[in-house]
């Protein structure tokens, strides 16, 4: 009995510590395997026109591309 009750008691402590680092920092749960970019879903909504933060990701992304473009063509071999 007393195995059972160290076990239950330490599987309290480990949720109990993951849910305080969850309400801590805030972050969204997200799987292992890329979540719903994998499945090949861009977007969780079906809104026509992305949101703000989303434009701006886009547009930080694009500028990274164009980057990594310039230094590939700069490259020397």
């Amino acid at each position: 009995m007393s195995t059972f009750l160290i076990t239950f008691g330490v599987f309290m402590a480990v949720i109990a510590a993951m849910s305080i680092g969850y309400i801590i920092q805030k972050k969204v749960v997200k799987g292992s395997c890329g979540g719903l970019g994998a499945v090949g879903i861009d977007k969780v909504c079906n809104c026509p026109e992305p949101c703000d933060a989303r434009k701006k990701r886009e547009a930080r992304e694009a500028a990274r591309q164009e980057k990594l473009a310039a230094w590939e063509k700069d490259r020397i071999a």
